[in-house]
């Protein structure tokens, strides 16, 4: 394996962890919209929170596949045509997600604005179940032949594993986006955020408990890599009670990054298992591996150079959107008065 070879294998983690961190607290924020906000104002409130950045967030998902496409051909073709459905199915859910949120300002009558928020909520839902369910089916190992092409039934993609991955994925994101409420908004809107977090909290690390255990029975991780895959769960745990720690005191920020950064711990966990596979077979002598996987070295010299030309620019892009809208909402109670 060649520095290139593991260079863009890590910016392609880098990237989904990116996703995840920005896009995790949208998909919360597209779940509260009719499980959370009481009532359309409500609803309005939080949905300006992510107005300015919720489209932008997901370039992260569109360069993480780019870039996937472009540095490791085979793992894009594979993982692409062995979960055809399921990406066909969270490609759905984030189209509803998405035109929801304009469809909906522009509905005269109530009957269709609910249509669309909840459009908006189960799409949200959706899309991040369907994401944990396919990563926690992925690193169990499918059947695959020598050429990369996977020939699954439905219990290689459903089974308890998958679906506790999922469930644990969307209601991470879901407390994440709370987090976000909570930052980004004042008065009763934020009062009922932390009182729902609160609540949520145990049930999470109850969740992750369970999850350790499934991981243990399903995957290899812990026999390949134990000293590593214990501290990334480690770090996990931490950063939940970090955050839960921060709805207790009302410390905002610490419970946003530390839920952002529990996101962030389960994509290293996924990615530090694989490595140095891209694709994990039932039986490991077929496993596709970073090596085997990827363009030619100069595709990846020529990427690498335009990468690092353009990602400041990006970078900047984003954080200066965010400076621009830093101000809290006010809850539409204390708005009126």
């Amino acid at each position: 394996m060649s520095n290139l070879q593991f260079l863009w294998f890590l910016l392609i983690g880098v990237l989904f962890s990116g996703f995840f961190f920005l896009e995790g607290f949208d998909f919360g924020i597209g779940m509260a919209v009719r499980f959370f906000a009481k009532n359309r104002d409500e609803r309005d409130t939080i949905i300006q929170t992510i107005g300015p950045h919720w489209d932008g967030n997901e370039v992260w998902l569109i360069t993480a596949g780019g870039a996937m496409f472009a540095s490791f051909p085979m793992w894009y073709a594979s993982l692409f045509s062995g979960y055809y459905i399921v990406l066909f199915l969270i490609l759905v859910a984030l189209i509803f997600r998405g035109v929801s949120f304009e469809f909906r300002a522009n509905m005269q009558t109530d009957q269709w604005r609910n249509f669309w928020e909840w459009a908006a909520t189960i799409g949200s839902f959706c899309a991040a179940f369907l994401f944990g369910m396919m990563f926690t089916s992925m690193i169990q190992g499918v059947p695959m032949d020598s050429q990369g092409n996977i020939f699954g039934t439905f219990t290689t993609y459903v089974n308890w594993f998958s679906l506790v991955g999922g469930v644990a994925v969307s209601l991470l994101c879901f407390i994440h986006g709370l987090n976000f409420i909570r930052l980004k908004t004042s008065g009763e809107l934020r009062d009922r955020a932390q009182k729902w977090s609160k609540v949520l909290y145990p049930v999470l690390l109850a969740g992750e408990v369970v999850f350790v255990i499934l991981l243990m029975m399903y995957t290899d991780f812990f026999s390949r890599k134990p000293i590593s895959t214990w501290s990334i769960l480690v770090a996990l745990v931490i950063f939940t009670l970090a955050a839960w720690w921060g709805a207790q005191a009302r410390h905002d920020w610490v419970s946003f990054i530390s839920s952002g950064l529990s996101l962030i711990s389960v994509v290293v966990l996924i990615f530090n298992g694989l490595f140095p596979r891209v694709m994990i077979a039932t039986t490991n002598a077929k496993s596709i591996l970073i090596k085997d996987a990827s363009s030619s070295p100069y595709t990846l010299h020529l990427m690498t150079i335009l990468t690092f030309s353009i990602l400041p620019i990006v970078l900047i892009y984003f954080v200066w959107s965010y400076w621009v809208f830093y101000k809290r909402l006010k809850s539409p109670a204390a708005a009126k008065e």
